[in-house]
């Protein structure tokens, strides 16, 4: 789907300046135990499966919609395993905060391919042997695969990218 029409009508007045955004993740894994990725079409980089929360959209929805719309396949989110705030700044120069809730997701049908704009491709990656990830995605995959029940946060006062903060858990 690529930005929603509310955005662009949004970066009409900020150009490239700060947005705050909510966001969703999914992590999905298939019966080898495989996880899905998406290569991304604006910096090339392999990342979980991420996209915009619509206005008067629920995110567990939202999470359904995005990897939907991006891969061609059906998931359900089983929990949500992290919440966090982390920012991006996109090659055109556009900065971004997003609001991040990252979901575990069953994989319910479809065959992975590329079903939009927003990705060069899709693929099924081993836990062990997965291509260069930005810290975000590590940190998704982590707390969705890990033995926490309660979904994770960043301790309050803690700033995106203090060192040593984001690899506990």
């Amino acid at each position: 789907m690529g930005v929603p029409d509310y955005i662009l009508r949004m970066r009409k007045h900020v150009g490239h300046d700060l947005l705050w955004l909510p966001s969703v993740s999914a992590v999905v894994r298939n019966e080898a135990g495989e996880l899905l990725l998406g290569q991304r079409a604006d910096d090339g980089r392999w990342a979980v499966v991420s996209g915009f929360v619509e206005p008067g959209e629920q995110p567990a929805t939202a999470v359904v919609r995005e990897v939907l719309e991006e891969t061609g396949l059906t998931v359900e989110p089983l929990r949500l395993s992290s919440a966090v705030s982390h920012p991006h700044r996109y090659p055109n120069g556009d900065l971004c905060e997003y609001l991040n809730l990252g979901f575990h997701c069953r994989l319910l049908g479809g065959q992975a391919r590329v079903n939009d704009d927003e990705s060069l491709a899709v693929g099924w990656f081993p836990p062990g042997r997965l291509p260069e990830l930005d810290e975000h995605s590590r940190l998704v995959i982590r707390h969705a695969l890990g033995p926490e029940a309660a979904a994770f946060f960043l301790p309050p006062g803690t700033l995106w990218g203090e060192p040593g903060e984001l690899e506990h858990g």
